[in-house]
């Protein structure tokens, strides 16, 4: 692919996956946070598994595959992005955007407790950094808001997903196991949203048009691009160019919310992208694929 055409893809999904923190602040105005995502991702899950079945993409057959793409929209679409929106009621869309991208340094720490992955000096002085970043963020304090403690959620939830899919997701072809488990999280987000918050919607141009967005734009849109370029290009060179994506989320934070930039998250900021450009970066040398964290924001 011509590197200029890969370099504006980049932007555009990278862009797209930053905005949806601000475009989501704004929205929450108008619609309470799990109903609408639950709306977001329905929306965006039938959109793709609509496309599969008209492609004859291979449909999962046994029971038990049904339930491993439950569970990993359950993990991936309903925890990250019901923990995220729900921050983004307490804390800046640019520090939620910062303290969820911390998924991919969380992944290594996860896959070496609990499926043994060995990873050399560069990988770990890059979680370091990753979590030096996150103390600094905070302003160096511990006293935690309840948006910051759902961001890091949200993180977790990001991280169990991707250990998931590592561990499964050759099962399934990549954009049906995208389809369904969007959709599958869509449903639990409903679900949610019924027993768990006081269901708010304000019907207007401006709440119809982001949802969509969010819907189309940020999911389907974002989603197609990022994974036509990891089948373009080398996926662990590729992965790291996720580091942009936090920086677009204080970008539209700044222009989108007049979110003030403070140094301590600028610097905090910083120390998180550089931590995880040293985990992706490195990761083709591994036999593992857990570095790959190629998910939709």
């Amino acid at each position: 692919m011509n590197k200029y055409v890969f370099g504006i893809l980049v932007v555009i999904t990278t862009a797209l996956m930053g905005s949806s923190f601000a475009l989501g602040k704004i929205a929450i105005t108008y619609i309470s946070p799990l109903l609408l995502n639950a709306l977001r991702f329905i929306i965006a899950g039938m959109i793709m598994v609509s496309v599969v079945i008209y492609l004859k993409k291979p449909q999962p057959r046994l029971m038990k595959n049904w339930l491993i793409i439950g569970l990993i929209g359950l993990f991936q679409t309903t925890g990250v992005m019901g923990f995220i929106f729900i921050s983004l009621r307490t804390i800046p869309a640019s520090q939620s955007s910062i303290l969820t991208f911390i998924n991919p340094l969380l992944v290594i720490v996860f896959s070496t407790i609990f499926l043994k992955t060995r990873y050399n000096r560069r990988h770990w002085f890059g979680v370091s950094l990753g979590f030096a970043g996150v103390f600094i963020t905070l302003g160096g304090q511990l006293n935690f808001q309840i948006g910051t403690l759902l961001s890091l959620l949200a993180a977790i939830s990001w991280a169990i997903a991707t250990l998931l899919i590592n561990v499964h997701g050759k099962r399934f072809d990549v954009w049906v196991l995208t389809g369904y488990q969007m959709l599958f999280g869509g449903l639990f987000l409903l679900l949610f949203s019924f027993l768990f918050e006081k269901q708010e919607i304000v019907v207007t141009l401006e709440s119809v048009s982001l949802t969509l967005w969010l819907a189309i734009m940020a999911s389907v849109v974002q989603f197609t691009i990022w994974f036509y370029l990891l089948q373009k290009g080398d996926p662990g060179k590729t992965s790291a160019f996720l580091f942009l994506a936090p920086f677009f989320g204080v970008l539209f934070g700044w222009l989108l919310l007049g979110e003030e930039l403070y140094f301590t998250t600028l610097v905090g900021g910083f120390f998180i992208l550089v931590g995880i450009f040293l985990v992706n970066w490195t990761r083709r040398k591994h036999t593992s694929q857990i570095g790959d964290t190629s998910r939709v924001v």
